[in-house]
């Protein structure tokens, strides 16, 4: 991508939430985006880093809470206070988006915006930029809404999915280089049951929604009059108090008011042209630690210099320990296992269970137990 183009591409990084399936590390002080769940470096400061080949650094926006705000300083110190965006509460992702698209079309009118999670895992860095480099050649030439969808190799139930109709032809700079495809979307669909994934598995025209999108701002300000015409009326107000005293008790106001909504069941179902990217990049979703698992197989990761001599594990496999104490975790004879130890709560955990530690978290609440969330 050339200098002069880049100058128009902006990328939209939403970091707030706080992932209770990734208790007790995720916690409401300290969100899963913020947390180094693999002595790797936080989720959000690799999404910075990933992106940050393609883009330039000034165009790169931070969406998130007020403590997210102040988490950042230690997660991502040099980057620019002056492109956090902060979320008064927590309103889903179609109020968010709408916020960073008044930020953005302040800045520029011909802006093409790329919205990434901040929270997702991906292996090939290098077919991730291409992929998207693709996308915003199509949402730049079709003014349309780009997503991509990653193929499903098991029937999974913790993602939402993607169903595609009529191949198209990608652009030509990227014919002869890429593996990946070009698909309209037929429909949209929330994350299914066990039965319904298996269908879609087999249907072989069902992707993973990977909650990437790409698109020109006229584009999503166009989509978000026709199917979002409230939301649309707030986006102008931010609009148009953006750099004035005002700002501030603006964003208060309209966040007050506004409802909770998902970008893909306010914008997607309901847009007019939808287009899909496939491709292959090693993209996982880390919402849950039987994602975790997956990812990191029999290994362990402990946080800081702590030495290898302070886990044993005879006869195991696919085990993940997570251990932020120091102490000695030993295990033996057991298999597909996740344990996570803090300084003041530890989870035992067997693969394929994990989608219930959110359950705990709210059995904790109900307890009264605040102090450990």
């Amino acid at each position: 991508m050339s200098y002069g183009s880049s100058r128009h591409v902006y990328v939209v990084i939403m970091a707030g939430g706080i992932g209770k399936k990734l208790w007790p590390l995720s916690r409401k002080k300290m969100p899963k985006q913020f947390v180094d769940l693999m002595d790797d470096g936080t989720m959000v400061a690799k999404t910075v880093r990933r992106i940050s080949g393609l883009v330039r650094e000034e165009n790169i926006f931070i969406i998130t809470s007020e403590l997210g705000r102040t988490l950042l300083s230690s997660s991502l110190g040099s980057f620019s206070r002056d492109n956090i965006i902060v979320e008064p509460s927590s309103r889903n992702t179609a109020p968010c988006i709408a916020l960073a698209t008044a930020h953005i079309k302040k800045r520029d009118t011909d802006a093409v915006t790329i919205v990434l999670p901040s929270d997702h895992l991906v292996l090939d860095e290098q077919a991730f930029i291409k992929i998207v480099e693709a996308g915003i050649e199509i949402a730049r030439e079709k003014k349309a809404l780009v997503t991509i969808g990653i193929k499903a190799d098991r029937p999974e139930t913790a993602y939402g999915y993607i169903q595609v109709n009529g191949q198209l032809s990608i652009p030509m700079a990227f014919s002869d280089c890429c593996d990946f495809l070009l698909f309209r979307v037929k429909a949209f669909a929330e994350k299914p049951d066990a039965a319904t994934a298996e269908e879609f598995l087999e249907s072989n025209d069902f992707y993973w929604n990977s909650g990437v999108f790409i698109w020109h701002i006229d584009a999503i300000s166009r989509e978000f009059e026709r199917s979002m015409p409230d939301l649309y009326k707030d986006l102008l107000t931010i609009y148009e108090s953006l750099g004035s005293e005002s700002e501030q008790k603006v964003i208060e106001d309209v966040y007050s008011w506004i409802h909770p909504l998902s970008i893909d069941y306010g914008i997607m179902e309901k847009a007019e042209t939808v287009f899909v990217l496939t491709g292959e990049f090693g993209w996982t979703d880390l919402g849950c630690w039987d994602e975790v698992l997956k990812v990191a197989g029999n290994r362990s990761a402990s946080v800081g210099e702590l030495p290898e001599s302070k886990l044993v594990q005879i006869d195991c496999n696919n085990v993940f320990v997570k251990n932020t104490t120091g102490k000695v975790v030993c295990t033996i004879g057991v298999s597909d296992m996740i344990i996570v130890d803090t300084d003041d709560a530890l989870l035992i955990c067997s693969k394929g269970h994990s989608h219930r530690v959110g359950d705990a978290v709210d059995t904790l609440r109900r307890e009264g137990l605040e102090e450990y969330l």
